[in-house]
């Protein structure tokens, strides 16, 4: 008499196609997180994407980049530039002053502290724009195709599976009930990817980018995107493309956006430091001011002292 497992087995050589009937249940079961997963990410890269664009404060910010850069160049081809290089942001840091002290992000937060302070928050606008800049958008492509072959696969093998009989009548009505649902599933997934691609297009041109330049198969561009003060008028360019031009803007701003924070915060306490020794001065100078009267004899503490015993005395007696 066999065992159960060897029953088991037995029972699993009868059904045809059983290598095919696991895989399908097996992205049966991974279809839901995979599907919310993608869906997370898409959503993130689109209100990133939004956000950069519309932030006032980063644009203005950008602004007074270029005026700086102009200003440093003036004289020179460079000195009336109308835009620069994204990954120049990168370089302020590297940039010092003659004593080698200050480099030109420190300049740039002290010039936003004293003339325009609301732009310090700038990053408040960019909610979205770390987690962004961790999605790897050549990953999300591939978990797209496998999303959208693996229902194919679900297909094919329920197509497959009229001609089983009656073994397979329970695998095909779990089956369909899963189709009809993980259909509309993706059709909504594809939208929104086709969405977030327009979106990165957007963004691209916003950034002064032919977003053709970037073929998918590449990966992640070089970080040299042009940005200009002016929109430049969209044009309409394949969805996909310019996901990875997305990839470059969001993880230069937010290492723009770390240096900036890091930059401002040293000014700060600079800022601190000079002011306690400041007043440390300051009270060095009262004090020895103080010796010095003592010693000419010009002024003690005495009217003070009688100005108090005459006070109480008149307090004491007051009627």
């Amino acid at each position: 008499m066999l065992g159960k497992c060897e029953q088991f087995f037995l029972e699993l050589m009868k059904v045809p196609r059983v290598e095919s009937k696991l895989r399908v249940f097996a992205f049966r079961i991974t279809f839901s997180s995979q599907v919310d997963d993608l869906r997370s990410n898409l959503s993130i890269i689109n209100n990133a994407t939004r956000e950069v664009k519309e932030s006032a404060k980063l644009r203005q910010i950008m602004q007074t980049i270029l005026t700086l850069g102009n200003a440093l160049n003036q004289g020179t081809a460079r000195g009336s530039a109308v835009g620069f290089k994204l990954d120049s942001l990168l370089k302020l840091s590297d940039t010092r002053a003659r004593n080698n002290k200050m480099t030109l992000m420190h300049y740039l937060c002290k010039l936003l502290s004293e003339k325009m302070p609301e732009l310090l928050d700038f990053d408040k606008d960019l909610v979205h724009l770390e987690a962004a800049s961790k999605i790897q958008l050549k990953n999300l492509a591939e978990e797209m195709q496998a999303v959208s072959k693996g229902l194919e696969k679900v297909e094919q093998e329920l197509s497959a599976s009229d001609n089983d009989g009656d073994i397979s009548l329970g695998f095909q009505k779990v089956l369909k009930n899963f189709l009809d649902t993980a259909e509309a599933e993706v059709r909504s997934l594809i939208s929104l990817y086709s969405e977030v691609g327009r979106s990165a297009d957007s963004l691209s041109q916003y950034f002064g980018e032919d977003p053709g330049r970037c073929p998918f198969e590449q990966g992640f561009p070089s970080l040299t995107i042009i940005v200009h003060i002016e929109n430049l008028p969209f044009k309409q360019t394949p969805d996909w493309l310019s996901l990875f031009l997305v990839a470059a803007v969001t993880q230069i701003l937010v290492v723009f956006v770390k240096m900036f924070k890091k930059s401002r915060e040293e000014n700060e306490k600079l800022a601190d430091a000079e002011k306690k020794k400041l007043e440390k001065e300051a009270i060095k100078e009262r004090a020895a001011a103080n010796v010095t009267v003592k010693k000419d004899g010009t002024d003690t503490n005495e009217p003070n002292l009688t100005s108090h015993i005459l006070n109480s005395h008149l307090l004491k007696h007051a009627p």
